[in-house]
């Protein structure tokens, strides 16, 4: 099995569409209630959906996996995206940085190299 995308809604798509761009992903299908777009790297894709409400509570948090994190972010500040938390080391061994999307879904943009499926705890 192979994840092949993720949805997450939004209530206002044409900016949506825009941050997502913005981010570096490949819009491939527009329509007035949903987009789709492709990663940069690898085969999976992304898609944003109308929705009327957004959820409730912590919602749901997306990793997008970046090679040269620190030099991703700030090429994303020179473009105006705001970071709630720059890049720095977790105790998972994993570099992370945290924005949110204009609908509030949770991204991380990260990066983990061989930590990511093969951690030093990982289940034999």
């Amino acid at each position: 099995m192979n994840l092949n995308q993720l949805t997450v809604p939004s209530i206002d798509m044409p900016k949506s569409i825009a941050f997502y761009q913005t981010l570096g992903l490949k819009l491939i299908v527009k329509s007035d209630h949903y987009a789709r777009f492709e990663c940069p790297d690898g085969t999976s894709t992304f898609s944003v959906h109308l929705t009327d409400q957004l959820p409730i509570g912590s919602g749901i948090s997306v990793y997008f996996e970046c090679e040269d994190l620190d030099q991703k972010v700030r090429d994303l500040i020179q473009k105006g995206i705001d970071f709630d938390e720059l890049p720095n080391d977790k105790s998972w061994l994993w570099r992370e940085a945290y924005l949110k999307d204009p609908d509030g879904n949770q991204l991380i943009l990260f990066f983990a190299g061989e930590n990511r499926l093969n951690p030093p705890w990982r289940i034999r």
